[in-house]
């Protein structure tokens, strides 16, 4: 009793922790190879005043192997107060952000960490993460989470690499003091109150990304509504804003709801349909976590068409397909996370906005792309070498350029297909390839040169437009060796053309407009 005492006054005692440069990802350690995640049990208590946290976190596992080592990740800022195996406490090493544990001669499947400490303070959430510790206009506590370049191991032990996740998910226990309330992954589960405390339960149904769990604390004002899916399932969807915010609650409610519908129509079904879609309001922009999205957004609601439009909001929730249902191992292929959503964002300006909106978007977007990195980074990266831009607008780039070159009776569908495929969702990981092959043998086309030159490299291959004749052009694209369908608009219309490094001539009385509706990147 004396050393947990001990503990807890170290962890409330000890300094303020401001948030370091931390990285995950990366070549997964040969030691935690061996281990695979079925579920993670984490019990933490809050303490707002001190902007620190105590509790556990039960990891149950299985491995083909005997293990000598257990190696988890959490960061030294936390003090580990004992490990627990099979009823007896385990010897533990945690230095260098790593927690080895050497196991009993026992067949458990399951370990116990206690721990605690100071909170790492988030720099500039969510790009630099951690706690968010604040308060609102009433002066209430008000706490968020962002974790996405850093990992769980900033608030829980955990294999915290991209490749695992929990099989069987994660029960989410957060006890707070009387009044406040804790939006958590999943479903809600219960509520257990005690010495002016309450305790929030959650509970998911499905996989989840370590760096998605996520827990957001304060007093807030909920809306909520049952939405039918196109599956033809009802699930509940809540919105959650302080108090100060809620005049506003309703109108994030419906644009909720309108953006799940928009996304459903090109990307399927609501993926978590047995835990909830929802938003909490957070003191910092906002992120993707599963079922629990982040919103800081201040309600910026833009007219779109005959409805409201938050790209935020949006594009938060178009992560529930893409980085949440289908997920990649490896950070070098980050930009299926980021690139699919952000083509999902532009989606709503076809959807409600028109194609004149839409193609102006597309433009605007494309002509800020420095084409500086390539879209897709050396494989085993880390979360901050594959981190960059380009991941989002490149990335949704390609993939508005294979709408071009497909035509969208082949697209849609494509696209949906992919996001259904079993192969790559929910708990197993895609890549780079996998995608590239799905989509040429869906497709039957060879899409190698394209996905090489867009994906891969920086370069752009350059437009060249030769007068021939009276009333003839040659149209070539230079610096590739393959061929791309683009549309030219001639004298006699918008028509498709395959282009490629061999010029092809075209009819044309006045000068042709190669690809007027910007599908494919080019220099002009």
């Amino acid at each position: 009793m004396r050393k947990f005492t001990l503990f807890l006054l170290f962890a409330l005692l000890s300094p303020f922790v401001m948030a370091q440069n931390w990285d995950w990802g990366g070549p997964l350690d040969p030691i935690q190879q061996k281990l695979k995640i079925r579920h993670y049990r984490l019990e933490l208590e809050l303490f707002p005043e001190s902007q620190a946290i105590k509790g556990s976190n039960t990891i149950t596992f299985s491995a083909e192997e005997k293990l000598d080592t257990i190696r988890l990740n959490l960061i030294d800022e936390y003090v580990v107060e004992k490990v627990m195996m099979d009823g007896k406490e385990m010897t533990f090493s945690h230095q260098n952000d790593i927690l080895d544990i050497i196991p009993v001669d026992c067949t458990c499947d399951q370990v116990q960490v206690f721990y605690g400490g100071k909170t790492p303070v988030a720099q500039n959430p969510p790009w630099t993460g951690g706690f968010t510790w604040e308060k609102d206009g009433l002066e209430n506590h008000w706490m968020g989470l962002s974790s996405q370049g850093e990992g769980s191991q900033i608030f829980m032990p955990a294999l915290d690499h991209p490749s695992s996740e929990p099989s069987e998910g994660a029960e989410i226990h957060i006890t707070v003091p009387k009044p406040y309330f804790v939006a958590s992954n999943g479903r809600f589960v219960e509520t257990v109150e005690k010495n002016n405390k309450i305790t929030y339960h959650w509970s998911t149904t499905y996989p989840i990304n370590v760096y998605n769990v996520n827990f957001t604390m304060g007093i807030f004002h909920e809306e909520k509504l049952d939405f039918k899916s196109v599956s033809g399932q009802l699930v509940p969807m809540h919105v959650w804003v302080l108090q100060e915010n809620r005049d506003k609650a309703k109108d994030l409610l419906e644009a909720l709801k309108i953006s799940t519908e928009t996304q459903e129509k090109y990307f399927g079904a609501f993926p978590f349909p047995l835990d909830k879609i929802a938003v909490v309001e957070t003191p910092y922009l906002g992120m993707e976590h599963q079922t629990i999205n982040a919103y800081g957004n201040n309600f910026q609601f833009v007219p779109m068409g005959k409805v409201s439009y938050d790209w935020l909001l949006h594009h938060e929730l178009g992560h529930e397909w893409f980085g949440n249902k289908v997920s990649v191992g490896d950070w070098a292929d980050m930009w299926i996370h980021e690139g699919l959503t952000a083509y999902g964002d532009w989606l709503f300006y076809w959807e409600h906005g028109g194609p004149e909106v839409y193609f102006a978007k597309v433009k605007s977007e494309a002509k800020n792309i420095p084409h500086a990195k390539p879209v897709v980074s050396p494989v085993n990266s880390t979360e901050e070498e594959a981190y960059h831009p380009e991941i989002y607008t490149k990335g949704a780039m390609v993939i508005h350029s294979l709408r071009g070159i497909l035509g969208d009776e082949v697209f849609f569908p494509m696209i949906k297909a992919f996001a259904s495929d079993e192969r790559f969702t929910y708990q197993n990981r895609v890549t780079t390839e996998d995608f590239t092959d799905f989509v040429q043998t869906y497709t039957g086309q060879d899409l190698q040169g394209f996905f090489g030159l867009y994906l891969y490299s920086t370069d752009l291959p350059k437009l060249k437009v030769s007068k021939k004749g009276k009333s003839g052009y040659t149209i070539s694209l230079q610096d590739i060796d393959f061929q791309m369908m683009v549309e030219v608009e001639t004298s006699e219309g918008l028509q498709r053309v395959l282009l490629g490094p061999k010029a092809m001539e075209v009819k044309s009385t006045s000068p042709p407009v190669i690809d007027p509706n910007g599908w494919i990147m080019m220099v002009r």
